[in-house]
């Protein structure tokens, strides 16, 4: 597998999900799921309905038409972070991440080009580490979790959910944490400001947060993996060195925490991957394309080879280091599969 080309920030929601629905709603009664002109749409206790699901996230035979023309082998998919209901009562939320977790392994069983990661009920700290150990022991690459826990807010550095972290330093997982759509702040309601810059403020603060708390140093066994290339807290770890040197001591160390993260390539900008490769040394980015969605990278290979990097640090980011971070599906296919060469100018 060491050719392998590899995307590890894409998404994908089974047609299962929205196919077996109706069967399985008394487990989570707090779930609407309603059809109208616009699409399907979820809806969760408190919350205001999610946007219409996109078609592309459960089209394979598009994706895999788009991956054969970038040169991408293989794909780590996480799910739709609208539809993991974080805002669910815990027995319901339990109930709901085994569900999109059966649809996501059932949906990909028969396609070797693309690795699940598993959703966990990141509202109950117990819960999370119990889903996560069933997700790791099935044979999925890894979990995709989101930054608010409680779906409207809460802090990735609450205690109460200390075992989850717990069981992913245990495990050896790969945690790829993932910005909410709701970020919070009015001010984003133009100019569809919360994908262009919302995102990135949302992963910001939370995992300053785990930076000074110091969780990526005391869980060290898990692989924390940040999407859109760590958002601002590349250019900002001056900064956030600067407020642990003010602080004399109360808080832990940002750069070393920092330094213990991976990060995904999905910054459109060469000069931007060149400064995060520098800032995170080689070995910690992955190309990632944030697909399908319109703002997702069309072309994820493209930054990768227009930016300064030597060869070495290339074939690092298109295929070496994805496959020590994640573990990939045991019957995927051992040969590239889209004939593209890694690091190829």
């Amino acid at each position: 597998m060491k050719n392998l080309i590899i995307d590890i920030h894409a998404h994908y929601l089974p047609k299962l999900l929205i196919e077996r629905f109706d069967a399985h709603a008394a487990d989570f009664p707090g779930v609407g799921l309603t059809k109208n002109d616009k699409g399907v749409i979820l809806k969760f206790p408190g919350a205001e309905p999610t946007r219409p699901i996109s078609p592309k996230l459960s089209d394979l035979a598009e994706r895999k038409s788009w991956m054969q023309q970038n040169g991408i082998d293989h794909q780590l998919v996480g799910g739709w972070l609208d539809s993991f209901g974080y805002e669910l009562p815990a027995a319901e939320g339990l109930a709901w991440s085994r569900y999109i977790n059966e649809c996501m392994w059932q949906g990909l069983a028969d396609e070797p080009r693309f690795t699940p990661l598993a959703t966990v009920p990141l509202q109950d700290g117990k819960l999370a580490a119990e889903v996560l150990e069933e997700a790791m022991e099935r044979g999925f690459g890894g979990i995709m979790i989101g930054t608010l826990p409680k779906g409207q807010g809460g802090n990735l550095d609450d205690a109460a959910l200390d075992p989850f972290w717990e069981k992913a330093s245990e495990l050896k997982a790969a945690v790829v944490l993932h910005p909410m759509f709701i970020c919070g702040e009015p001010r984003l309601a133009d100019y569809d400001l919360v994908n262009a810059i919302g995102r990135l403020a949302d992963t910001s603060i939370a995992v300053s947060r785990l930076l000074f708390s110091g969780h990526i140093l005391k869980y060290s066994g898990m692989k924390l993996v940040l999407c859109h290339g760590g958002a601002a807290l590349p250019l900002a770890l001056g900064r956030l060195i600067r407020n642990h040197g003010i602080a004399h001591g109360k808080y832990s160390d940002p750069r070393k925490n920092f330094e213990a993260m991976f990060f995904d390539s999905c910054v459109f900008d060469p000069d931007a991957l060149d400064f995060l490769v520098k800032k995170t040394g080689n070995g910690r980015v992955m190309m990632g394309s944030d697909s399908p969605f319109p703002i997702g990278d069309p072309a994820p290979q493209k930054v990768v080879m227009e930016c300064s990097l030597d060869q070495a640090e290339r074939i690092a980011i298109l295929t070496e280091t994805a496959q020590k971070v994640f573990t990939l599906r045991h019957d995927v296919c051992c040969q590239p599969i889209a004939g593209a060469a890694a690091g190829k100018a």
